[in-house]
């Protein structure tokens, strides 16, 4: 085995004696599945609602208990070992691990999607299998951060398809089968890629094997490793989104109820940056370094065009939406700087957007409930009905625009250092880079604040001129998303210390395979 691979992958990790992961998986699912059985009047939403909060609430709780007592930040190896065959056949296996790359990203997707079942209080319309879909797809989230078995980690990619094409389908706006549609032909095609580029690589050694440690110990270079790498990038870039395969997040985002546009935007993006850094980064070492820069400039063009698009945005949602476009590119930057700086920007990144962009979404919810519409034309004046409302959509879009105090600016500075540190890069394309990141953080203010004043002040719409504030449940999840982004901005190691020991081996394996290629690329070294 190649001495410069992390240690999480260089010896095999203790098996746990407790299925603790699993727990967390199947608990949703579990409860999902004894949803339709509830008794009571089937149309009536308070028993669906109330079972999902507590099975939701009691998983967070056991994620939670399970990190806290279990899990060793300053370990870079795989922990919380699960392995079970499944289907010896296919070399299919049960097996489950926690690092520090899946654990924060574990616990952000139970944080998210437990508040957006409190956030779905007013649905009311075929409300078990509603939050039967929300449960199903807490549990394909879970299964995929922490799977460690290439046929698992698909089977969990193409499960939390379902259930967000159904969310959309079903509860979503006028546009709503138009825009389930696209997410679905998207992201299926995606998958196509993923599963080619991942049993090419199953297929490529001397035996046949699903498991991603030994996947991981092959680090094939060449054509090879470049189509699967390319494979990868695809299947993974649809979801996290990169330009040009961004364009069906606007039209989910705009036709999505706000909870399904919390998950969206709180996790399922994070899905593919994740992918990228165990697929990409992690598997096919030689290729990332030879490509990184490609991956800064991709990063660029997301951060600048998604920022240019959010201005031409009149739907709250959709701007919110280019804007995830726009800040998902600082997780590029990060990636691409293949530093254990710019790899830990790229996390931090990924745990802040997750916890804003959910929040922003979230407030957009509250308002449009009041208000019954999204156009930005046809809203004004509401600062002075919604007070409470229109300070925690503004306190949202400061941390969005990474102001100094709030997770959003920790996580973007710490992508520039890393980018601007890492001594494999020429001086040019350092200043470079940051010069044209630096035009999408002065635009972001622009066109959130610009958003801010059209919605809330202004001329009031006489239709708006009485509407009720956030109530007590809908202060209480707004206080969730945005607390969360304070402490990280004052107290940044409260979520560093979590991921830092695997972000630095990733680092150091990506030292060991630099040499041959920084040889190769002439805008390195």
């Amino acid at each position: 085995m190649d001495a410069s691979l992390p240690s999480s992958l260089a010896s095999a990790a203790e098996l746990s004696p407790f299925p603790w992961l699993s727990l967390i998986v199947l608990l949703p699912m579990a409860v999902a599945l004894v949803m339709p059985l509830l008794p009571g009047d089937p149309n009536d939403p308070r028993l669906p609602r109330t079972v999902a909060l507590g099975a939701l609430a009691v998983d967070l709780g056991l994620m939670l208990w399970v990190f806290a007592r279990h899990f060793d930040g300053s370990v870079s190896g795989l922990q919380l070992v699960e392995r079970l065959a499944w289907v010896p056949a296919l070399g299919l296996e049960w097996s489950l691990a926690a690092d520090g790359l899946s654990a924060p990203l574990v616990v952000l997707s139970g944080l998210v999607t437990l508040l957006a079942v409190a956030a779905s209080w007013n649905v009311s319309r075929k409300t078990r299998l509603y939050f039967g879909l929300l449960l199903v797809q807490a549990s394909a989230q879970g299964l995929v951060f922490l799977s460690q078995d290439f046929l698992l980690f698909f089977l969990a990619w193409e499960l939390e398809l379902v259930p967000v094409y159904l969310l959309i389908a079903i509860w979503g706006g006028q546009q709503r089968q138009y825009a389930a549609t696209k997410f679905i032909l998207y992201t299926a095609l995606a998958s196509l890629l993923i599963l080619i580029s991942g049993l090419a690589l199953a297929l490529s050694g001397d035996s046949f094997t699903l498991n991603l440690s030994e996947l991981t110990a092959r680090s094939p270079g060449g054509s090879f490793g470049l189509l699967c790498y390319l494979g990868f990038l695809v299947g993974f870039g649809v979801k996290l989104p990169i330009f040009p395969l961004h364009t069906w997040l606007p039209d989910a985002h705009g036709e999505a109820n706000a909870p399904v546009s919390m998950l969206l935007a709180g996790v399922l993006l994070k899905m593919g940056g994740y992918a990228l850094l165990r697929f990409n980064v992690q598997m096919l070492p030689d290729i990332h370094l030879q490509l990184a820069p490609a991956l800064i400039v991709l990063g660029i063009v997301n951060i600048v065009y998604g920022a240019l698009n959010a201005f031409a945005q009149d739907n709250v949602k959709r701007r919110i939406a280019c804007s995830s476009v726009s800040h998902m590119g600082f997780v590029l930057l990060g990636i691409g700087a293949v530093d254990a700086l710019g790899l830990s920007g790229a996390m931090l990144q990924m745990i802040s957007h997750g916890l804003i962009a959910a929040a922003m979404f979230f407030v957009t919810g509250v308002f449009y409930e009041r208000t019954k519409t999204l156009s930005i034309p046809n809203m004004g004046g509401l600062a002075k009905v919604l007070p409470i409302t229109f300070a925690f959509f503004l306190a949202s879009s400061l941390a969005s625009l990474a102001l100094p105090g709030m997770s959003g600016f920790v996580s973007e500075i710490t992508v520039f250092l890393g980018v601007t540190a890492n001594d494999g890069f020429t001086t040019g394309f350092r200043v470079i880079t940051v010069v044209l990141a630096a035009i999408g953080l002065v635009l972001t203010p622009v066109y959130l604040l610009s958003l801010c004043r059209r919605v809330f002040f202004g001329p009031r719409i006489p239709a708006l001129a009485v509407v009720g504030d956030m109530k007590p449940r809908e202060l209480l999840i707004g206080l969730c998303l945005l607390v969360p982004t304070l402490v990280i901005g004052f107290w940044p190691r409260v979520a560093i210390d979590l991921y830092e020991a695997s972000t630095n081996g990733l680092a150091t394996g990506l030292a060991g395979h630099a040499t041959v290629a920084l040889a190769r690329l002439p805008v390195l070294g």
